[in-house]
């Protein structure tokens, strides 16, 4: 697959605007301030395909992007930390909920967190939501370069206890900083496309 050839296609503000034309689709999963956007930019090798902000929450409807006419890459809003109204955040959830409950659509969820800390509420509520519609996903946890290389497997060991992972889950330590991890996750993602 070509991931020099993308397009920005559409922008999904409500449910009628989701694509549905049996191309897979790869969503990103992440808070607000993941770097979710930097991981996908990193993916494509693109500067700032996907925005990249100062402030967190600039992902606010469902992007959809097509990668050499083969597979969707779909961005999905962040949760959590984004400084927007309540109202907004209760859109977004809506917007998700709507994205989800078409799990048929998703042929891999790529949810990413934190390397540097423990998983939040919401990163487990994502979790749960891949588990539960019986999409595979697996976890990028992205931010390595801030890391000490002591800190880095027991950090691991914490994300996959507290995502309550299966063994067959993969969880990647990534840095979209450095390309740390980039190489797999896009033989990761090609094996869901092929």
């Amino acid at each position: 697959m070509n991931l020099q050839k993308v397009e920005f296609v559409r922008s999904a503000a409500r449910p009628n605007d989701f694509l549905s034309d049996g191309l897979p689709q790869i969503a990103f999963a992440g808070k607000s301030n993941v770097g979710k956007s930097s991981v996908l930019n990193c993916v494509l090798q693109r500067k700032n395909f996907a925005r990249v902000g100062q402030k967190p929450g600039k992902t606010i409807h469902i992007n959809y992007f097509k990668v050499d006419g083969r597979a969707y890459f779909v961005d999905l809003p962040g949760y959590g930390y984004a400084q927007v109204a309540a109202s907004e955040k209760e859109r977004w959830g809506k917007l998700m909920e709507a994205y989800f409950a078409r799990a048929e659509e998703i042929s891999l969820g790529v949810m990413i967190v934190d390397a540097r800390h423990a998983p939040t509420k919401l990163d487990c509520v994502m979790a749960e939501l891949f588990q539960s519609t019986g999409c595979p996903f697996l976890v990028v946890a992205n931010k390595l370069d801030k890391m000490k290389k002591s800190e880095i497997e027991p950090n691991m060991q914490c994300i996959r206890q507290t995502l309550r992972l299966s063994e067959e889950t993969m969880l990647l330590p990534f840095s979209a900083e450095k390309g740390t991890g980039r190489n797999e996750l896009v033989r990761a993602i090609c094996a869901y496309v092929e």
